[in-house]
């Protein structure tokens, strides 16, 4: 028995080991590979051809509980042309997801119209709520050029709440927390959207009513 239990303990010490191995392998490219996603995400939600600044970098974190679904900061990437305004990304999350967090990035253009929305990471449900991935389906594609000012907030739901959202084939769940998730981020655009282009590049910032940039 002692010596089956020191077997089994070399095997498990082993199997670890290899775990441990291939995840140190390969987490490098794997972020390399997420990294890469988002900044053709970015590109895709904002084309380069729209802006002359170094859009990567000019960033600034927020951190807005209620309306970004995050206690932590959220990064917002903004897009200039000869020093003006010409739209950001905000990276909001929907805490509630059928399977837990989705991260996600709002597009919105300077004058309030949504530039576009991609989730960029989830662990919804394969054939059912992933459909909310723009690698799975074309669900997103009906947020472009919708706004605050011209759609209203009863609109702002999926069309089993009486919204003007379609919902994925067997799935409410996943698509009705990012429809929530955007209409807040559109709130957030909303109401600080001055404040957002003239934040300092690099710093964090949990912004009030009534703060000033």
């Amino acid at each position: 028995m002692s010596r089956s239990g020191l077997s089994l303990f070399l095997f498990a010490v082993l199997g670890v080991g290899v775990v441990t191995f291939f995840h140190v392998l390969t987490a490098d490219r794997i972020e390399k590979n997420e990294r890469e996603y988002m900044m053709r995400s970015l590109n895709e939600l904002i084309p380069a051809s729209a802006y002359d600044n170094d859009f990567f970098t000019d960033t600034i974190e927020v951190i807005d509980e209620e309306l970004l679904g995050s206690d932590q900061g959220v990064a917002v990437y903004r897009a200039r042309r000869h020093g003006q305004p010409v739209g950001l990304i905000i990276s909001p999350q929907a805490p509630n997801g059928y399977n837990g967090v989705i991260r996600l990035l709002v597009g919105i253009y300077a004058d309030g119209t949504l530039a576009g929305v991609r989730v960029v990471a989830h662990r919804e449900t394969p054939g059912l709520g992933d459909g909310i991935d723009q690698r799975r389906s074309d669900w997103v594609e009906q947020f472009p050029g919708l706004s605050l000012a011209i759609t209203p907030a009863a609109d702002w739901q999926v069309k089993k709440d009486g919204g003007r959202f379609d919902q994925l084939t067997g799935a409410t769940i996943s698509p009705r927390v990012v429809v929530q998730a955007v209409h807040k981020a559109m709130s957030y655009f909303d109401r600080h959207s001055e404040r957002l282009f003239a934040a300092t590049t690099g710093e964090s910032y949990r912004f009030g009513m009534q703060d000033p940039p």
